[in-house]
């Protein structure tokens, strides 16, 4: 697959592109606006409201109520608890019972906007995950129009609205932000925004324990424009600013609990260690060898994970710029090395949207009824895997 343009289209200068045949579709020198963005953006609203509409009527045949589902379970509820109440003080010694494993910025977002604005906090949070995917889907047609023109933009912000996962894009809980916050960084690396980038990274770092891996993308395509090329002290800045989130978070957590590896301690009580993926390999022995009734969530979630990989390495080929393939094998390696729950982990790599770009550029070349059929199948199945993620599943997504 060809996955950048030639030095004289945008993709010129960009840490870790080559000079290749010409993109599919011209690219764009300017930022993409929000009438630019329209169709994407209409896309993604299309997609998830299909989603909802399927769980609204899959819960009112249960006598379930959407609105504690998408509100207040599970990681939406811990996120309101800090937001009421604030951050533990103490280490303590029960499993899942610390709230400094959750970060900051989402619970400090809702706190702020829940006390101007109508509803309860619960409403904010909510409206909050919304909005915040909105600017996400925004951004991810950002980087796929960059980088290849506007129809593989919009296939890649479909693609990403369509993830199995993708209803928790509408739940209280941070990917929306994150992803947002990640995309729109990348974005910034990809325009050489520097400063921007730094920001926006230092942003994601205060969001998930993932944001690490938007500053290593950021700080790693900053070292290599310097290292290139003089480009002024931005690019100096960025590598400053990307990892200020996340280390000084993790840092507040150590000082609130006066040990040096106190946020580190939270996550043992949480049981998310790093063991290499020896956990994550063990799961997909059970799953695919020796459970003969596999749950079906857990079968998504293995799927989706080994689907990861492969589109990993479609995108090492098609040579993606530096920064997006930082972003996304730092991720992975974060996800699959863990050795905590396993079902969450489809929602972690939630962000992840360069892993789709693969798959975006086969369908921008695809007939049309091939990727019709493609994107119905894609999107239909999200909006039922949301709903027996939500109706049937019975932990945390």
């Amino acid at each position: 697959m060809t996955s950048t343009a030639p030095d004289t289209a945008r993709g010129a200068g960009i840490p870790g592109t080559r000079r290749r045949s010409p993109a599919p579709a011209a690219p764009r020198a300017h930022r993409p606006g929000p009438a630019y963005a329209a169709p994407a953006l209409l896309a993604y609203l299309a997609v998830r409201l299909t989603g909802l509409l399927f769980l609204t009527v899959w819960a009112h045949r249960r006598h379930h109520g959407v609105w504690p589902i998408l509100a207040t379970h599970w990681d939406a509820d811990w996120y309101l608890g800090i937001a009421d109440h604030g951050y533990a003080r103490t280490l303590g010694t029960a499993f899942d019972a610390n709230n400094l494993a959750f970060f900051p910025l989402y619970p400090v977002l809702v706190k702020a906007l829940a006390a101007v604005t109508p509803g309860s906090r619960a409403t904010t949070g909510l409206c909050l995950a919304v909005a915040a995917s909105v600017a996400a889907a925004w951004g991810v047609f950002a980087v796929g129009d960059r980088l290849h023109g506007r129809r593989t933009g919009v296939l890649l912000t479909v693609l990403w609205a369509a993830l199995p996962v993708g209803l928790v894009q509408w739940m209280g809980y941070t990917e929306s932000l994150f992803t947002a916050c990640a995309a729109w960084a990348l974005y910034a690396v990809l325009t050489r925004r520097w400063v921007a980038a730094g920001v926006l990274a230092s942003l994601a770092g205060l969001t998930r324990p993932t944001g690490v891996a938007v500053a290593a993308a950021v700080t790693v395509a900053a070292l290599l424009a310097l290292r290139r090329r003089p480009a002024g002290l931005r690019p100096l800045a960025a590598v400053l600013l990307a990892p200020l989130g996340w280390c000084g978070y993790v840092g507040w957590v150590g000082l609130r609990l006066h040990r040096w590896d106190g946020y580190f301690a939270v996550q043992r009580l949480w049981h998310n260690e790093w063991d290499g993926g020896a956990e994550t390999l063990r799961r997909f022995r059970d799953l695919l060898g020796r459970d003969p009734t596999p749950e079906l969530f857990l079968v998504v979630v293995t799927v989706t994970l080994l689907v990861s990989v492969v589109l990993y390495g479609l995108s090492l080929a098609d040579r993606q710029p530096v920064a997006l393939l930082v972003f996304t094998g730092v991720l992975l390696v974060i996800v699959l090395g863990s050795g905590g729950v396993y079902f969450p982990r489809a929602r972690f790599l939630l962000p992840g949207f360069p892993l789709l770009l693969p798959v975006a550029l086969h369908l921008s070349r695809s007939s049309r009824r091939f990727l019709a059929l493609a994107l119905a199948a894609a999107v239909l199945g999200s909006a039922y895997c949301g709903a027996y993620m939500s109706l049937v599943w019975t932990s945390a997504p």
